[in-house]
């Protein structure tokens, strides 16, 4: 399996490391493209940083390189992942601008009909985020929130970004080790 991996610049930078950890240990062919926001953010908060992200990827792919592999629809690959989906690239997406890589990628994972994952992680959300998520749906991509779920009783902060790592990766019907799910048995 061949992932596109982008990190946006909102908030949540940690559940995009978490991301990468699990497909890495999955052995899925990742391609990551980090905006610079994300870059700032990364910064500004001091978790993640870019050197952790990047040794955990297949391939790392400057965000201003718009003749990178993955910004052509035949180079295949079976789907992208955009975690965290700041409010600015989901409108880039949304509007068909693809000035960077990131927002390139994303849209000729849509043209392709490919599987496109937006995990937001922005709150409250006004009502052009709103029209904007309507319109990603509308086209062909999955809105999800990085909103844990608590059912599972987790300890610490590593089992609440692993619940959402699951979440995501199941959209693209990928297993990750780890993990109770809702009624099964232990």
């Amino acid at each position: 399996m061949r992932l596109v991996v982008g990190v946006s610049g909102g908030s949540g930078i940690p559940y995009a490391l978490s991301v990468l950890k699990a497909l890495h240990e999955l052995q899925v062919e990742t391609h990551l493209v980090v905006s610079s926001g994300a870059k700032r953010v990364m910064s500004a908060e001091g978790g993640p940083q870019l050197p952790e992200l990047n040794a955990l990827a297949t391939h790392v792919h400057d965000d201003r390189d718009l003749a990178a592999s993955i910004s052509s629809g035949s180079y295949r690959t079976d789907g992208m992942l955009i975690v965290p989906c700041s409010a600015g690239t989901l409108a880039k997406i949304a509007g068909g601008f693809a000035d960077n890589l990131l927002s390139r990628a994303a849209h000729v994972t849509l043209k392709e009909r490919r599987r496109l994952v937006l995990a937001l992680r922005e709150d409250p959300l006004p009502r052009p985020m709103l029209l904007n998520m309507v319109a990603v749906h509308d086209a062909g991509a999955t809105v999800m929130t990085a909103s844990p779920g608590f059912y599972h009783a987790p300890k610490d902060v590593e089992e609440l970004l692993h619940f959402v790592t699951v979440r995501l990766l199941d959209q693209f019907h990928l297993d990750v080790p780890g993990f109770t799910r809702w009624k099964e048995k232990v």
